[in-house]
């Protein structure tokens, strides 16, 4: 448990809990058990699809949102009346950049603004160090707090951050006091991006496992034989870095090779919470190649419903690329957790994933691209179920030693606990 001279984390979010995101929520609620944690969110509340136990944390959230619009602007008033030039130097300097879209400056601003009457009361609550799990709108806020108040911030920046970043990634790893990294990949890229600003000020602490179940004791292919269809699975956002077009694809040549199959591709796409927007062009590809009597759909799934999900399926399938854009995956969330329960993964070998998925060790990795090797790899699995057996062993045993909670999340505590601004209280 937490001690009471131990210095008081706040972790600003947008959303708290947030069903797309139980590897943050598996982090706070397991750095709770070493520091005192008090968790704001810039937004309101957004329980669809979360599991029970994150909705069994949602009272304990000091949530924000449009109903703070009008103490949001008295702080700002104020701030205007007792520090004009401090504001306006703020102002240009956060905002006053390239903005890619709307929806990104949007974030920022509101994030800016939130910043003001947050950080009256994280002084309040006698905060010593602020975490910003994501580097765009919370790290904006812990940014500005860090300048009005002098208390220290880190923030975690992940793949898709860096390539193609925001105008603004250099100056928030700059100020922060130290940028998490959550595979050793990525860790390589924070330090070498733009003119070295997190050189010498990163870590590297991997996410923790989400689910809690007990992994089967002799995971397989599911008594895989000719007399039923072998049982395909994907899940994520139906975004570019998915490489789930090239899935599909794959699947095509599956069926013109005569393999029984189904594919279940799970997740969604539209614009909020970043889902990805191509929900449209996958449907349309699968019908376009005749596959949707071998494909399903079945959306958004719930947390509480993985475990029951996995079981259920042969092969995970996780064909992810690096966009034309530099855009790419660390390690995704996924993957992990289909590994946690012993199923066999075929992956992508790029960027971080070999980290985890070690090819013919713990799965068997891909060219990205490369409809047909994915397709080779899972004729490879189909036709050795004892092999696909050893591949979801190892795979229990790498995922349980590399994203372990209590591990990962003592850790990360004790990195945040040596930042904070009077760490004469962490003494022991």
């Amino acid at each position: 448990m937490s001690r009471p001279s131990s210095p008081r984390l706040a972790c600003i979010l947008l959303w708290y809990p947030l069903f797309t995101q139980p590897f943050i929520f598996r982090e706070i609620e397991g750095i709770r058990v070493h520091l005192p944690v008090t968790v704001y969110t810039l937004y309101g509340k957004n329980l669809a699809h979360c599991s029970d136990a994150m909705k069994e944390r949602a009272h304990d959230v000091r949530t924000h949102g449009i109903t703070f619009l009008p103490r949001l602007l008295l702080a700002l008033f104020r701030e205007l009346i007792r520090a004009p030039r401090r504001f306006l130097s703020l102002f240009r300097e956060a905002l006053c950049r390239p903005w890619p879209n709307l929806e990104i400056f949007g974030e920022n601003l509101w994030a800016f603004c939130m910043a003001f009457p947050l950080a009256r009361t994280l002084e309040r609550d006698n905060i010593n160090i602020i975490y910003a799990p994501w580097p765009r709108g919370t790290a904006m806020t812990a940014l500005v707090i860090h300048r009005l108040t002098g208390i220290p911030f880190a923030t975690t920046v992940r793949g898709d951050n860096l390539c193609p970043a925001d105008p603004d990634l250099a100056w928030k790893m700059g100020e922060a006091a130290l940028v998490r990294a959550n595979n050793a990949a990525d860790q390589v890229r924070i330090e070498a991006f733009g003119n070295g600003e997190a050189r010498g000020r990163t870590c590297l602490v991997y996410n923790s496992l989400t689910l809690t179940e007990t992994p089967p004791e002799s995971p397989s292919i599911l008594s895989y034989n000719s007399a039923r269809p072998l049982r395909l699975m994907a899940l994520g956002r139906f975004d570019v870095t998915k490489g789930f077009d090239v899935l599909i694809r794959s699947c095509a040549i599956l069926r013109d090779r005569g393999l029984s199959f189904t594919l279940t591709l799970a997740g969604g796409g539209g614009i909020a919470m970043g889902l990805g927007k191509l929900e449209g062009e996958l449907r349309a590809l699968t019908a376009e190649l005749g596959l949707s009597d071998r494909i399903s759909y079945p959306g958004l799934l719930s947390h509480n419903e993985l475990p029951t999900i996995f079981s259920a399926h042969d092969i995970f399938l996780a064909p992810c690329v690096i966009d034309a854009s530099g855009r790419r995956d660390g390690i995704p969330n996924t993957v992990i957790e289909a590994m946690s329960m012993g199923m066999p993964v075929i992956a992508s070998a790029i960027h971080a994933l070999p980290e985890l998925v070690e090819d013919g060790v713990t799965g068997l990795t891909v060219p990205q691209k490369d409809p047909d090797a994915l397709a080779r790899a899972v004729t490879k699995l189909a036709g050795d179920p004892g092999f696909a057996a050893e591949l979801g062993k190892n795979a229990i045993k790498k995922v349980h030693t590399l994203f372990d909670p209590e591990v990962n999340c003592a850790k990360l505590a004790a990195i945040l606990a040596s930042l904070a601004k009077d760490t004469s209280s962490c003494a022991e």
